[in-house]
């Protein structure tokens, strides 16, 4: 008992070294409770965040560009389904990765899929070899935010429907590879109408650069939608011509997203336990681009094409003459949108780019607004406008015409010998030499005053594509040029739309609508209304008016009037290609285009840039006019011979379509020609 109750020196011992256990003890575990109050209190957020975003994955959802519609409802530009391959370089082959060690031994990888894709997709050894050293360059480096885990690379676009099928199949043995749905601009009826409705291209760095300026990332989300509110992002499709650009933030619509669980390997997991780590919200649906509806008949188009279809080059506008809506816009030779809009490949993109700009009939150029030409004798009503408004000619008065007149040393050429001809002949028969007399009376700055109240040598402002404004000269402008040496001539070579005289042929469509409507000039408008994808009208443009053209009626009756003797006068420049059954008004234009020839030039193409220019500019029906309609032959020949028949045929298919559409009986045959202000 007594050995029982003495104190052990050991115990004591034990109980100084406890001291200095509980010591550590404590102090370890306040460094647990330190660094798990730094990891999920202090960084708690951000390591949160990082583990997130390596199971969860944000999927882009596309949004559909909205429809285009011409004024019957076909679809003119639509969306079709394509399918785009890409990969994830450090999951579809990882031996591109670099090599990491575990005790001194290499750690084990996945096996490469790249090489049963490569094999799907029919990969030739060239481009094999590519992807390859592509994919080996992005896994240079293999940490969480390297590009060979966060940079998908794009191996093959626009993928046929078998091969997408083939990939599907053997999902589980292609790790990292990704399909990826993308909505692709369609235009079924490929060049017809191609400069109107233009195409998507992907956005340039420079002009991505004005919506994600930098620092962009890190403004804030309020900031960000003020700069880019439409959500650009690099590698995005935005309008690059005609109404696809015009109208880009009507038809693109919103993005939307979809967060997808992923594993290790790359590949999305579904199912409740995958749905139970996403954090809501998981979906943002996309918002579909508005449709529109234009003003421009499918119908009408076909017809021009077909009309148009021995010539070369040149350009058709049709104008409704009560709305000044455009029902027909065609320039040739053109493009077919869909090569240059990107669904088949970047490949195809540059071939077609290539073809285009090569050729010298310059099928990206959209004649109708973005060309200025001479508009040749299609000038004359407005010179004989000139004349008449401000009392300075009598238009009972004949001019003889021999052939030709003399101005100091130079000699003015007529087509003709006219003989006598009074106002009314020389609009009709196209008498230069009576316009040269006109001109000489009247000046140039009456005649430039008048062109430019019809909107001659001005842009319209429809926006659609880049407008040359054409030129109408005034004194002035040739003093500038000239410094003050002006001469005679200038002004005869206007008044029968030569020399430095250019005009569009929508300017000139719309300047004949105000003549057949009695002198309204309308804004030229393309899109009728805006939709949604329903049918239902989002907003409508009614027709709006530029200016009202101050003219006494009974001088814009008369040459109205002669016009009309152009085309049914049996001595009328139109007579020999009229159509009975259509009452016309219009003018013929043979406009010269100066070509000189060079040493270089391949002969038929020299031949063919030599000939003349071939207008006619007209109205129908003549008493209640409809339909405005211009041809340009460019480089046609004659404009009674080339470009009059290619009108009758459109303004007969017009009546035709009108008359099946509204039920009614087509027009009369056209009535005997009048002698100007007379009934």
């Amino acid at each position: 008992m007594s050995n029982l109750l003495v104190p052990r020196s050991d115990v004591g011992e034990f109980r100084k070294r406890y001291k200095w256990m509980a010591l550590a003890a404590v102090l370890a575990f306040l460094t647990v409770v330190a660094r798990l109050f730094q990891l999920q209190i202090v960084h708690g957020d951000e390591y949160s965040g990082l583990a997130h975003e390596n199971i969860i994955r944000r999927v882009i959802l596309p949004t559909t560009r909205g429809v285009i519609r011409d004024a019957n409802g076909k679809v003119l530009a639509s969306t079709r389904p394509s399918f785009d391959v890409e990969v994830i370089p450090g999951r579809v082959m990882p031996s591109a990765r670099p090599v990491h060690y575990r005790n001194g031994q290499p750690m084990a990888r996945d096996p490469d899929s790249w090489p049963k894709l490569a094999e799907i997709l029919r990969l030739n050894p060239e481009e094999k070899r590519t992807f390859e050293e592509r994919i080996r360059v992005e896994c240079t480096s293999d940490d969480d935010k390297s590009p060979c885990w966060r940079t998908a690379i794009l191996v093959r676009e626009d993928v046929p429907r078998d091969i997408v099928a083939e990939l599907k199949q053997h999902t589980d043995e292609l790790a990292g590879v990704d399909v990826v749905a993308v909505p692709v601009r369609f235009y079924p009826f490929k060049e017809l109408g191609a400069h109107m409705l233009g195409y998507v291209a992907e956005i340039d760095p420079e002009m991505l650069a004005t919506f994600r300026p930098l620092g962009y990332e890190r403004l804030p989300h309020e900031e960000q939608q003020r700069v880019n509110p439409l959500g650009y992002e690099a590698g995005d499709r935005i309008g690059a011509t005609g109404i696809e650009r015009a109208w880009e933030s009507y038809l693109r619509g919103q993005r939307g997203w979809e967060k997808r669980v992923v594993d290790a390997r790359g590949r999305y997991r579904t199912g409740p336990d995958a749905e139970r780590l996403v954090d809501p919200p998981a979906r943002l649906d996309p918002i579909p681009g508005r449709d529109l509806r234009l003003s421009v008949d499918l119908d009408l188009e076909q017809a021009i094409d077909k009309a148009m279809r021995p010539r070369a080059a040149g350009a058709v506008v049709a104008v409704d003459v009560r709305t000044g809506r455009l029902l027909a816009v065609y320039s040739k030779p053109s493009f077919d949108p869909n090569d240059l809009s990107g669904g088949e490949g970047r490949a195809r993109v540059r071939e077609a780019f290539n073809r285009v700009y090569a050729d010298p009939l310059r099928p990206m150029l959209d004649k109708t607004m973005s060309g200025a030409f001479q508009p040749g004798s299609t000038m004359k009503p407005f010179s004989a406008l000139a004349g008449l408004e401000d009392h300075m000619i009598d238009p009972e008065h004949t001019e003889k015409c021999e052939g030709y007149v003399t101005f100091g040393h130079r000699i003015f050429r007529c087509s003709h010998q006219h003989g006598p001809v009074d106002l009314d002949q020389a609009i009709a028969r196209s008498c230069n030499v009576y316009f040269f007399h006109l001109a000489e009376t009247v000046g140039m700055d009456r005649i430039a005053r008048i062109a430019q109240a019809f909107g001659l040598g001005q842009k319209t402002g429809l926006g659609t594509n880049p407008e040359a404004p054409g030129r109408i000269p005034t004194r002035s402008w040739y003093a500038l040029r000239y410094r003050g040496q002006f001469r005679v001539g200038f002004t005869l070579n206007m008044a029968i739309g030569e020399g430095d005289v250019t005009v569009t042929p929508l300017q000139l469509a719309l300047a004949y609508a105000a003549l057949g409507n009695g002198g309204t000039l309308y804004q030229p408008q393309i899109v009728r209304s805006v939709e949604t994808s329903d049918g239902a009208v989002v907003q409508e443009f009614p027709p709006r008016i530029r200016r009202q053209v101050g003219l006494q009626p009974e001088n814009l009756r008369r040459v109205t009037d002669a016009l009309r003797n152009v085309v049914n006068d049996p001595l009328g420049t139109a007579y020999p290609a009229r159509d009975t059954t259509l009452d016309v008004s219009g003018k013929t234009g043979t406009a010269q285009t100066g070509y000189q020839a060079k040493k270089d030039d391949e002969p038929k193409m020299a031949w063919f840039l030599s000939q003349n220019h071939a207008w006619f500019a007209s109205f129908a029906p003549s008493r209640a006019p409809e339909v405005a309609v211009v041809v340009l032959v460019e480089h046609g020949g004659s404009g009674p011979e080339i470009a009059v028949p290619i009108a009758m045929q459109i303004i007969h298919e017009y009546e035709r379509l009108q008359a099946a559409r509204l039920g009614r009986a087509p027009s009369a045959k056209a009535a005997p020609p009048t002698r100007a202000g007379k009934p």
